[in-house]
């Protein structure tokens, strides 16, 4: 399959350099962000959870019905709604949007932003749930007949659902950085997403995708999708030049407590965090562009490895990945709106060029005339 552009989608004009503290949603940002990732041929967008955010299923629905092309990530952790619910609900949207769905399963890394609603299980215990939910909605979704389940996280007698996803399926995302995630997103998932890590690391991880996905019996593999925080500009020296601004704001955003972690954190207990900080400390920039310091000033919270250069650097750098097997490429910057328009209009051309050289190298003559 073709490499393919995902974004990420905000429902305000917060964001980590310049927080609005409480900020609600702003429907008409909102719609103007959708679209303008749609016009700049983004593929994807991810709708992101957290425990105090805003509901990703209404979100999505509202960027279903203002946009033609992008598809939705509804990011969904098991905790938080019923699989068979879960399964009628994204089925809805698939009608919704004429197939744009996708939904992308966090298992789950911080034990205190579990707790909040109500989930204790240990980690091994959340992929397990993970597995097992993901059957089920597969089973929901292509089941015609009742059906029960006596699982070990899930217990439901002669269910049946009329609700079918356009194209019978919905395919699922896994994400994580651990022996777990691996294991159950080789064996299930139709994507796996990972953090931006240097290219020798990002190889090994996804030799050990492939390798659970072979060790499960599959014959594919699951597409991988890489995510980075690009900073760009018109040179390579006036992107440095930003870059060192955008990590003065991330600095005084902890500072002041509006950023995504406090000054004075404590380490991070997801293994994707953790190796993060890790690779931090071996240098501040690695490979061609990669750039770290935006991973310590923010704890590691969430994606946050920067590449940092003018279009033509980041391009170069996001083929690198394009080379290493990379099929989804997740870039979104720190002013989010205006980042996304120029690297939708800047960086997103010249990657599609780099890939479309490649595959015509790829092309014998007699094929080519």
């Amino acid at each position: 399959m073709p490499t393919e552009f995902i974004s990420i989608t905000f429902p305000n004009a917060s964001n980590d350099i310049a927080p609005i503290p409480d900020a609600a949603i702003d429907p008409a940002y909102l719609v103007r962000y959708a679209r303008t990732l749609d016009d700049y041929g983004f593929n994807y967008t991810l709708i992101p959870y957290h425990s105090s955010s805003f509901d990703p299923f209404t979100i999505g629905a509202t960027i279903l019905a203002v946009t033609k092309n992008i598809r939705i990530i509804i990011a969904l952790r098991p905790n938080t709604i019923y699989p068979t619910v879960a399964a009628k609900a994204l089925a809805t949207l698939s009608q919704l949007g004429g197939g744009r769905v996708v939904v992308h399963f966090i298992a789950g890394g911080d034990p205190a932003e579990q707790a909040r609603e109500g989930d204790f299980l240990s980690k091994e215990e959340r992929y397990e749930r993970t597995a097992e939910y993901i059957r089920i909605l597969r089973r929901a979704w292509a089941s015609s007949e009742a059906f029960d389940h006596e699982g070990k996280y899930y217990q439901f007698k002669n269910f049946s659902s009329k609700v079918r996803p356009v194209g019978g399926t919905i395919p699922v995302s896994v994400g994580g950085s651990s022996d777990e995630a691996y294991r159950v997103g080789g064996e299930l998932g139709d994507i796996f997403g990972l953090w931006g890590e240097p290219l020798k690391e990002t190889r090994e991880q996804i030799e050990k995708i492939n390798a659970a996905a072979a060790a499960a019996g599959r014959k594919d593999r699951p597409r991988i999708w890489v995510t980075f925080r690009p900073i760009t500009a018109e040179t390579d020296e006036l992107a440095w030049e930003k870059a060192y601004r955008t990590l003065d704001h991330l600095n005084a955003a902890r500072e002041n407590g509006l950023g995504r972690k406090p000054i004075n954190a404590n380490p991070p207990l997801n293994v994707g965090s953790q190796r993060l900080l890790e690779i931090a400390k071996r240098g501040d920039v690695q490979d061609r562009a990669l750039w770290y310091p935006t991973v310590t000033a923010t704890n590691a919270s969430g994606a946050s490895t920067a590449l940092v250069g003018s279009p033509e650097t980041i391009a170069a750098s996001l083929l690198d990945y394009v080379d290493l097997g990379v099929e989804l490429i997740s870039v979104r910057g720190y002013d989010n709106y205006n980042d996304a328009v120029d690297l939708g209009r800047y960086v997103l051309p010249l990657v599609r060029k780099g890939i479309a050289e490649r595959e015509a190298a790829k092309t014998p003559l007699a094929e080519a005339v």
